[in-house]
């Protein structure tokens, strides 16, 4: 008997353009979630239903095919619940978009800075947030495979799920570290002022 080919772990985490054009209305603004320096977010359903986060980048992103696959393979490694969880990716042409696990109620900023959204954070959930979150950086930093400091940790890449759980997100600026690596040096600026 024959083997099965061997599917490389890049390929599993592929999705088809169409597929993600039709689960996002064509990358509708009506499913737009927000945009940023390297893209726009849209919401997006799988015709099994599961709802989805696409990230659609911006051509000029910098980022070539190469490194954007070598970092979907990574990113779909990490699996903690403070983490968005990055369900896989799509190259076609000039398309290059990341698909993740799709988040209900946003970013932390959102509760954080508006008026009526702030009520629904009493002190005991924001120090549930601030804890929950401390446990993602720590699983990053200390307890997964590679070890990971995210660069960019702000309210807004902090999204909440239905329950208010925090779970990390964008890790565009994310640096990978060496397994005996315990402080690294740099002279570019990353992040957010």
């Amino acid at each position: 008997m024959r083997d099965a080919p061997e599917i490389s772990p890049i390929e599993s985490l592929l999705f088809d353009l169409s597929t993600l054009r039709a689960a996002t209305a064509s990358f509708s603004d009506q499913n737009k979630l927000g945009q940023g320096g390297f893209g726009s977010v849209y919401k997006g359903i799988l015709p099994n239903g599961r709802e989805i986060a696409v990230k659609r980048l911006k051509a000029g992103s910098g980022q070539g095919v190469e490194e954007l696959k070598n970092e979907v393979v990574l990113l779909a490694k990490l699996q903690h619940r403070n983490l968005v969880r990055l369900l896989g990716l799509c190259l076609d042409g000039e398309e290059k978009l990341l698909v993740y696990e799709y988040v209900p109620n946003g970013s932390l900023d959102k509760f954080l800075f508006d008026p009526t959204r702030s009520r629904q954070l009493n002190w005991e959930k924001r120090c549930k947030i601030i804890v929950a979150t401390g446990r993602g950086l720590q699983y990053l930093h200390e307890d997964s495979q590679v070890k990971i400091v995210h660069r960019d940790l702000k309210a807004s890449n902090i999204l909440l799920d239905a329950d208010m759980k925090p779970k990390i997100s964008d890790f565009g600026l994310a640096r990978l570290f060496g397994e005996d690596q315990t402080q690294a040096s740099t002279t570019r600026v990353a992040g957010t002022l």
